[in-house]
């Protein structure tokens, strides 16, 4: 895993950071870590998959 990628932190991470997921954005992979296991392994989805969990993860959300 390249050390130079740009990691995009959930717009639900709270104040601290520390207790968040982190995304990294390939054109053919997208990169998913837990921000306190940066020691871990990424996931590693493709894009579609990425987008259907997002709206899947959207669409739950707007029913609450």
């Amino acid at each position: 895993m390249s050390t130079d990628q740009i990691w995009i932190k959930s717009s639900y991470s709270g104040s601290s950071g520390d207790n968040c997921v982190e995304i990294a954005i390939h054109p053919h992979s997208v990169q998913v870590r837990d921000s306190k296991g940066l020691e871990r392994p990424a996931l590693t989805v493709s894009p579609t998959a990425w987008s259907a969990f997002a709206a899947r993860s959207a669409n739950l959300r707007a029913r609450d």
